[in-house]
C-alpha cells in the first residue's frame, strides 16, 4: 500500500498563490461553486516550465470545472533567462513563480518534484543516469496519490526515446511507471499528441486515429468573455524568462488524447463511466442536492443570500469519513464562504524583513461586507501567540488593531526556498520534509489563523503574514515577510582570476538586517592562499545598510583552483550564507539564502587587446567576467552601433542569443560586419534556431542547427591544431576542456561557407562528430567568428581553460 501524505499545506498552497489577496467578483464565485459541485480530476505531465499545454488545462479547469494541474517534474534550472542575469537555482525560482502565475490565469494547481534540471539531455537513459530515477518517481507517485486524479495526460511520448529532449520522454515514462505502482489506479492515461509527433502534418493525416479522442478545446465562456485559448495565450505569456509570449485565438481548434490506459470515453465527456457528482462520496448526496441549488438560483446581485445554505454543506462536509474529499472540499467551500460575505481579512508587518528575537508590529483588519451574522472569535499567529476578540463584525465596519510587541521566535527557520535548504546533487534536489517536497513554494511559514464565526459556524481562515506598502508608481504593493540572518555576506566578483603572483583585493559587501549590529567576518580558503588580515571587525548601525570590507588575497606559485567562502560571526550566529532577492514585476519577491562563496583561479592566461566592446544579450555576464582578468569592456548601446564607434575596440563580443533578441541587428549585422573587414574581431555567441531576426548572422553563409554537444566532458579533437587560436597568447591543450560544466556547447551550425575554419570536434556517445562549436573566417582585415561553446556557463564558474580560450579569439592575430 502507498502512503498517503497530508494535505493541509498543499491545499492551502494551492488555493494562496499571490500575495496580495484576491477578491472574487460574482463570475468567479459562481465558478468556484461550479468547481465546488464537480468532483473530477485532471493531472497534466510533463518536464519543464514551458512544456505544458495551456490550452488543455484551460478546457479541464473552465470547462468541465475539473480540478486541473501540472505535474513539471523540474523547475526549469538549467535553461537560459531572456530578462536577466539569473541562472541554475535563481533561474528555477523565477520559473516556478511564472508556473504559478500562469495557473492563476487558467486555473489549474502546480506540483514539481525533487529533479533538477540539469541542462539538455539526448535521451531518458543519459537523464536517468543523472537524476535519482527512484527518487522522482517516488514524487511521481507521490503527486498522483495525493492529487488523486480520475485522468492523467502526458505530453510526451514514452515509446519515441531519442526523438526530443530526454527529460521529456522520462515525464511520459515516470508518469507510466508511476500508475503501474498506485493501488487505486486513474480511470484513464492520455498521451496528448499532435501532427508535431507524426513529423509532418501531411503524416499526421493519413495516420490511424482509431485509438484517439478528438474534441474542440476552443470553446468561448460568457462569463469570463473570453475563448479557451484565449486564457491559455496569457497563461503561457507568464512565461517571460523564456519569451513565451502568446496571441490568443478564436474559433474551433482541435486537441487530439492517445488512450494509453483504460477505455476511450466519448468526445462530448471525457469523464464518461467517472461519477462526478457527489454521488461519489458515502454521505455526499445531501450535499449535492444544497449546492445543486445553490448553483442553479444563483444570485449574482448578492451572493451572501446563499451563505446559510453554504453553511449547511460545510457542515455536512466536516461529517464526511472520505478524509481525502473532505479535505478538499472543505478548503474550496471556505473560500466561497469567504468570498460570498466579502469577509476580508489581513496582517501586515511593520517591516519587510526581521531577525528572529527582533520585536515587530502587527496589523490587523477584519471587515464582514454582507447582513450575514459575523464574529471574530480569535486570531492566532504563528500557531503561537492566541489572541481572544470575540467581536461581532458588522455589515461595512472596519476593524484595525495592532499587536506592537510581537516577538519573532529564535526557533523559526530563515527564510528560504524550501528546496534549496538542503545540499543539491546535480540531478537532484534534497528535501526531507516529505510532506512538500511536491509543492511548488512553502506558503505558511507566517501562519495566521483568523477563527470567525459565521451564522453560528466556526471556519478558520489561513492567512500569510506579509508586508505592504504604497509604491508611488505601482501603489498598493505585496511583498513577502521574511526572517533572515542579522548579516550577510556577498562576495562581489564570485571568481578571481590570478594571472601573476601580485595578490588581489576581495571585494566583500555585509548588509545588516537589524539596528547596531556587529560581529567579525573572514575568509575561509584553502592554506596554499594566504589572506590579509585574517579577520575584519564591523560595526553596522542602521537596517538594511551596506559595508563594503577589503581582503588581500596572495595566490601560489603554481597554477590553482580553490572554492572560499565568508563567515560571519555575530553575538548570535556564526553562518556564511549570502541573501539573494530576485524582483520582477510580474512575481513576487524571492528571498534566497544560498552559501557565501566564490571561486580563487591561478591561472597562466596572457591577453592582448584589452579594450572590448559587449553588446548584452539574453542575460549573460560574460562581459563581468572578462572584466576579472584584465579586459576594460564597454557595454555597447545597440541603438549606437556604427562603423566608427565600433572601430575602437580591439574586439566585439555579442552576448547570447543577440540575433534573437535585439531588434537592431536585423539592420546593424551590416556595420558589424563592416567594422570585421575593417581589422576588428567579432565574437558571436549562439543563437537559437527560432525567431532568428535576420539570416544573416555572418558575412558568409552559415546555417545555425540544434546540434549541440551535451556530455561536457565529451571529447575534444583539434581540427587544426596549428591555427593561430589554439597557439596564441595561450596554449590550448584538451586540458582546457577539463571541469566544464552542464554542456560544452548547443546550437552549433551545421553548414557554413568555406571561407570558414572549423577549429574543434567532439560528439556524444553515439553520435557523429559535431565541427560546428568553433568557426573562424577571415574576412577583409579582421576575423569573424562564431561560437556555440557555452561560455556563458563556464566563466562564472572559473573554469580556466574557457578564459584560456576566449582569450585568444580576442587576441586573434593582435
Amino acid at each position: 500500500m502507498i502512503k498517503k501524505y497530508p494535505l493541509f499545506l498543499l491545499l492551502f498552497t494551492l488555493f494562496v498563490q499571490a500575495q496580495a489577496p484576491k477578491k472574487p467578483n460574482s463570475n468567479e464565485i459562481y465558478e468556484a461553486i461550479q468547481k465546488l459541485n464537480f468532483l473530477g480530476k485532471v493531472l497534466y505531465v510533463a518536464a519543464h516550465p514551458d512544456d505544458e499545454n495551456t490550452r488543455l488545462i484551460t478546457y479541464f479547469a473552465n470547462h468541465y470545472h475539473a480540478e486541473t494541474a501540472y505535474l513539471s517534474l523540474t523547475r526549469g534550472d538549467g535553461g537560459q533567462n531572456l530578462i536577466g542575469p539569473e541562472l541554475r537555482e535563481k533561474l528555477g525560482a523565477i520559473r516556478t513563480q511564472e508556473l504559478l502565475a500562469a495557473r492563476n490565469i487558467d486555473g489549474g494547481n502546480q506540483f514539481f518534484t525533487r529533479a533538477n534540471d540539469f541542462g539538455y539531455s539526448k535521451e531518458p537513459n543519459e537523464t536517468f543516469s543523472i537524476w535519482n530515477k527512484e527518487q522522482v518517481l517516488e514524487d511521481v507517485i507521490q503527486v498522483m496519490e495525493t492529487f488523486q486524479p480520475d485522468i492523467v495526460i502526458n505530453r510526451f511520448n514514452h515509446r519515441t526515446p531519442g526523438t526530443t529532449h530526454g527529460h521529456h520522454t522520462a515525464s511520459a515514462i515516470l508518469s507510466l511507471e508511476a500508475y503501474n505502482k498506485l493501488s487505486t489506479k486513474p480511470s484513464r492515461v492520455f498521451f496528448n499528441t499532435s501532427w508535431w509527433f507524426y513529423g509532418s502534418e501531411e503524416a499526421f493525416e493519413k495516420a490511424d486515429k482509431s485509438n484517439l479522442l478528438t474534441f474542440n478545446a476552443n470553446v468561448y465562456y460568457p462569463l469570463k468573455g473570453k475563448s479557451n485559448h484565449e486564457i491559455a495565450a496569457l497563461s503561457r505569456s507568464q512565461h517571460k524568462c523564456q519569451g513565451f509570449g502568446a496571441t490568443g485565438s478564436r474559433g474551433s481548434e482541435t486537441e487530439y488524447l492517445e488512450l494509453l490506459k483504460g477505455s476511450l470515453p466519448n468526445a462530448s465527456n471525457i469523464f464518461e463511466g467517472i461519477d462526478t457528482s457527489w454521488n461519489r462520496i458515502k454521505n455526499g448526496a445531501t450535499i449535492g442536492q444544497i449546492l445543486n441549488k445553490i448553483e442553479v438560483n444563483f444570485d449574482f446581485k448578492n451572493p451572501s443570500n446563499h451563505i446559510p445554505e453554504l453553511v449547511k454543506a460545510y457542515l455536512l462536509i466536516q461529517k464526511l469519513d472520505d478524509s481525502y474529499w473532505k479535505t478538499t472540499k472543505t478548503n474550496q467551500i471556505s473560500k466561497i464562504i469567504e468570498a460570498c460575505s466579502g469577509l476580508y481579512l489581513e496582517a501586515i508587518t511593520s517591516t519587510e524583513k526581521a531577525t528572529k528575537n527582533e520585536t515587530i508590529t502587527i496589523n490587523f483588519e477584519a471587515i464582514n461586507r454582507s447582513n450575514s451574522n459575523v464574529k471574530l472569535l480569535n486570531i492566532s499567529i504563528l500557531n503561537q501567540n492566541k489572541k481572544t476578540k470575540n467581536k461581532v463584525l458588522l455589515n461595512n465596519e472596519k476593524i484595525n488593531f495592532e499587536e506592537k510587541n510581537f516577538k519573532i521566535p529564535n526557533s523559526i527557520e530563515y527564510t528560504n526556498l524550501f528546496w534549496l535548504k538542503e545540499k543539491p546533487t546535480v540531478g537532484m534536489y534534497q528535501v526531507s520534509n516529505k510532506s512538500i517536497r511536491i509543492l511548488p513554494e512553502e506558503k505558511l511559514q507566517f501562519p495566521v489563523i483568523f477563527s470567525i464565526e459565521i451564522e453560528g459556524t466556526k471556519i478558520d481562515f489561513v492567512k500569510n503574514l506579509v508586508y505592504k506598502k504604497n509604491d508611488p508608481e505601482k501603489g498598493e504593493t505585496y511583498i513577502p515577510f521574511s526572517v533572515l540572518p542579522e548579516v550577510t555576506s556577498e562576495i562581489v566578483n564570485k571568481v578571481s582570476i590570478f594571472n601573476n603572483n601580485e595578490p588581489k583585493e576581495i571585494v566583500v559587501k555585509l548588509k545588516s538586517n537589524k539596528e547596531n549590529s556587529e560581529g567579525t567576518a573572514k575568509l575561509i580558503l584553502d592554506s596554499s592562499w594566504k589572506v590579509e588580515p585574517k579577520e575584519i571587525p564591523f560595526s553596522i548601525a542602521s537596517k538594511n545598510e551596506e559595508k563594503t570590507i577589503l581582503f588581500k588575497v596572495f595566490p601560489p606559485k603554481n597554477e590553482s583552483s580553490t572554492d572560499f567562502s565568508v563567515e560571519i560571526n555575530t553575538n548570535t550566529e556564526k553562518h556564511q550564507l549570502e541573501c539573494v532577492e530576485i524582483k520582477y514585476d510580474h512575481i513576487p519577491k524571492q528571498t534566497i539564502l544560498q552559501p557565501s562563496e566564490g571561486k580563487l583561479v591561478k591561472l597562466d592566461i596572457q591577453i592582448k587587446g584589452k579594450n572590448i566592446g559587449y553588446l548584452i544579450g539574453a542575460g549573460d555576464e560574460v562581459g563581468k567576467n572578462l572584466e576579472n582578468i584584465g579586459y576594460q569592456i564597454t557595454y555597447i548601446n545597440p541603438h549606437e552601433i556604427s562603423v566608427e564607434n565600433l572601430n575602437k575596440f580591439d574586439a566585439v563580443i555579442l552576448g547570447i542569443r543577440a540575433f534573437n533578441t535585439i531588434d537592431e541587428l536585423k539592420f546593424k549585422n551590416k556595420e558589424l560586419f563592416q567594422y570585421v573587414s575593417n581589422g576588428g574581431n567579432l565574437i558571436v555567441q549562439y543563437n537559437t534556431t527560432n525567431g532568428l531576426l535576420t539570416k544573416e548572422v555572418a558575412p558568409y553563409e552559415l546555417v545555425i542547427s540544434r546540434d549541440r554537444v551535451t556530455n561536457e566532458k565529451a571529447k575534444i579533437t583539434f581540427l587544426n591544431p596549428n591555427h593561430p587560436v589554439l597557439n596564441a597568447p595561450n596554449k590550448i591543450t584538451t586540458k582546457d576542456f577539463e571541469n566544464w560544466i552542464q554542456e560544452q556547447g548547443l546550437y552549433y551550425p551545421n553548414k557554413w561557407s568555406t571561407s570558414f575554419t572549423p577549429i574543434l570536434s567532439a560528439a556524444d556517445e553515439g553520435e557523429n562528430q559535431k565541427e560546428g562549436a568553433l568557426l573562424i573566417a577571415k574576412h577583409g582585415k579582421g576575423n569573424y567568428i562564431y561560437t556555440g561553446l557555452s561560455f556563458f556557463r563556464e566563466l562564472p564558474e572559473g573554469v580556466s581553460g574557457a578564459y584560456r580560450l576566449l582569450a585568444n579569439l580576442i587576441s586573434l592575430d593582435k
